[in-house]
């Protein structure tokens, strides 16, 4: 099995300029630590995160993140919307949906994924059931039809539930962590670099944060020299409170612009 798991490594935008890098950032960050390290803090549940989404300066869409308990589960969604002006010429809405076990009162392991994409005239819809006692993931392709049977190693998370959980980690400047994920349907394991700290201007103040940079490559958006860099609280919160990543005209930035309950 360990000879199937590819590394993922830095990455640069293909000729995409417009939304589809800005659509995704909020997803295409989302990595964990096979190793599950010792959580350094707990996650405030429920919690809702607003970001603004701008290319080059100019606010393109908007993005919401949410994670809620759902029963004897947690669920995490992301909601990324076109502004309307796109909208009008080139219509975007994408929802990331992912379920996972409780674990001592924290997350636990992703059970289900599923992605839907609207980008202009391209669609998407797929998803994952995962089991993780026997090691398998079940994808299938909603509009395609196709299905498969993955296997998976132990702690192997989908693309955007793990987001949540590195934020509970301890991360030490200079230090990367390496991670499993199934994206589509191929096991990955992804390097995320603890870069540095720095003090930035928030809607939560001037805060210190840490940096943290996924080299990570999903449904092949990216080829091999781009990255995208997170900016979280430093402090037992881990807020992501800025992402950014370069496309071949400019950056596409996520800015948080809400945050439920307040700090």
């Amino acid at each position: 099995m360990k000879e199937r798991i590819k590394r993922a490594v830095p990455m640069k935008p293909r000729s995409l300029a417009g939304w589809g890098a800005i659509a995704r950032l909020l997803v295409l960050m989302a990595w964990m630590v096979c190793a599950a390290p010792a959580a350094a803090v707990a996650l405030d549940i429920p919690e809702r995160l607003v970001f603004d989404l701008t290319w080059t300066g100019i606010k393109a869409g908007t993005a919401v993140q949410e994670i809620a308990y759902v029963g004897e589960s947690i669920k995490v969604t992301s909601v990324a919307r076109s502004a309307d002006y796109i909208s009008v010429f080139f219509p975007v809405e994408d929802r990331i949906e992912s379920t996972l076990a409780k674990a001592q009162g924290a997350l636990g392991l992703p059970r289900h994924y599923r992605m839907k994409v609207r980008e202009g005239k391209h669609r998407r819809d797929k998803e994952i059931t995962f089991d993780q006692n026997k090691g398998k993931a079940y994808y299938t392709d909603n509009l395609g039809g196709e299905k498969a049977v993955v296997d998976i190693l132990p702690n192997t998370y989908d693309t955007y539930s793990s987001f949540y959980h590195i934020r509970t980690l301890k991360l030490e400047v200079g230090k990367s962590v390496f991670v499993n994920i199934l994206d589509n349907k191929q096991l990955w394991n992804v390097e995320v670099q603890v870069l540095k700290k720095e003090k930035i201007e928030t809607i939560l103040g001037d805060v210190n944060t840490i940096v943290i940079r996924p080299l990570i490559k999903s449904e092949g958006i990216f080829d091999k020299k781009g990255a995208i860099d997170i900016w979280l609280t430093d402090d037992d919160r881990r807020v992501p409170v800025r992402m950014k990543t370069k496309v071949k005209i400019g950056s596409v930035t996520a800015t948080l612009v809400e945050i439920k309950p307040e700090r």
